[in-house]
C-alpha cells in the first residue's frame, strides 16, 4: 500500500469544530481498495479526526496495522472473528498478543459470536472467544464485541469470563433495551451505527436515548450499513455524522454535544491524549 503517510497531506475545511471519531470502520476491507486515500479526505472534510479500522482475519489485520501506521489520526484493532473462528489456531493467539504491543493497535477485536451465519460451530467460536477475552485481560486492552444473534450467550461469556476488568465496546448494538444494563454492568460503552438512522428501527432508537453519556460511542462499520439516506449503498465513515446528528435529535440535545462526547469517549477507552 502506497498511501501518504504523512497528516499533513489531509486538510480540514474551514469553519469544521465539532470533531468526530469513527471507532469502527473497515477500510482494510476491499471496497475501499480503489479510492481508499479520497475516502479518508471526505472524512477529514466533515470532521471525522479519528478513526479506528478493525481486522478480523489475517488479510484485514495486517492491512488495519498497514493503514493505521500510514496515517497519524487512524489506529487498528485487531482480532479473530467468529465468522472466521473455524481457521483459528493457536498460533493467531501468540500473533495476537505480539499485535498489541503495536504503538497504533488500541484495541483486540473484534471478536464475539454469530449465529447467523453457519460457517463457525458455537462451540468452536465460543473457545476462540474466550481466549481473546483471556488474552485482553493480560495485555490490559479493551475489547470489541460482534455479536449477531447471541446476544445472551455473548453476556454469559463476558461474565464468566469477568471482562468487566478491561470492557469494551458493543460495536453496532443490536440488542434490546431489556439487554442493556447487563452490558453496562459489565463495563462496555455501546456503539450506535447506521441502523439508528433507519426509520423501522424503533428498539435500537430506543437504546440511543437511553445510553448513558459516559458510555456513548459512534461507528459506521463502514462499508456496511450504511446510514439513511444512503442505505443499501457503499458505508464511509464521512457517514458518521449522520449517525452523530440522528442520536443527537433522538436525545434532544445538539449535534456539537454528541460530537464532544463520543469523541471525549473513545479516547478515554482507547487511551489517547
Amino acid at each position: 500500500m502506497k498511501e501518504s503517510g504523512s497528516f499533513s497531506f489531509f486538510f480540514y475545511k474551514e469553519g469544521i469544530h465539532n470533531m468526530l471519531f469513527d471507532t469502527h470502520v473497515h477500510l482494510n476491507a476491499r471496497q475501499f481498495k480503489e479510492d481508499r486515500q479520497e475516502v479518508i479526505q471526505r472524512a477529514l472534510d466533515v470532521g471525522v479526526k479519528q478513526m479506528l479500522v478493525v481486522g478480523f482475519d489475517e488479510e484485514t489485520i495486517k492491512l488495519a496495522i498497514e493503514i493505521a501506521e500510514a496515517y497519524d489520526f487512524i489506529y487498528a484493532a485487531v482480532g479473530w472473528h467468529p465468522v472466521d473462528a473455524i481457521d483459528y489456531k493457536a498460533e493467531h493467539l501468540t500473533w495476537l498478543e505480539q499485535l498489541s504491543s503495536h504503538p497504533k493497535v488500541v484495541a483486540l477485536g473484534e471478536m464475539g459470536l454469530d449465529y447467523h451465519w453457519d460457517t463457525s460451530p458455537k462451540d468452536i467460536q465460543e473457545d476462540v472467544f474466550r481466549k481473546q477475552i483471556q488474552l485482553a485481560k493480560k495485555v490490559n486492552m479493551p475489547i470489541i464485541i460482534h455479536n449477531r444473534d447471541a446476544t445472551e450467550d455473548v453476556i454469559r461469556i463476558l461474565q464468566e469470563e469477568s471482562a468487566e476488568e478491561i470492557g469494551g465496546i458493543m460495536h453496532c448494538y443490536s440488542a434490546t433495551r431489556a439487554e442493556l444494563q447487563a452490558c453496562l454492568d459489565l463495563n462496555f460503552y455501546i456503539s450506535l451505527a447506521g441502523p439508528v438512522t433507519f426509520k423501522n428501527a424503533k428498539e435500537v432508537k430506543e437504546v440511543a436515548k437511553l445510553v448513558p453519556e459516559d458510555k456513548l460511542l459512534i461507528e459506521t462499520d463502514a462499508p456496511y450499513l450504511a446510514p439513511h439516506p444512503n442505505r443499501g449503498k457503499r458505508n464511509e465513515p464521512a457517514y458518521v455524522k449522520l449517525v452523530a446528528e440522528e442520536i443527537a435529535h433522538l436525545r434532544g440535545v445538539s449535534y456539537e454535544e454528541i460530537c464532544d462526547i463520543t469523541t471525549k469517549n473513545a479516547k478515554n477507552l482507547f487511551k489517547l491524549a
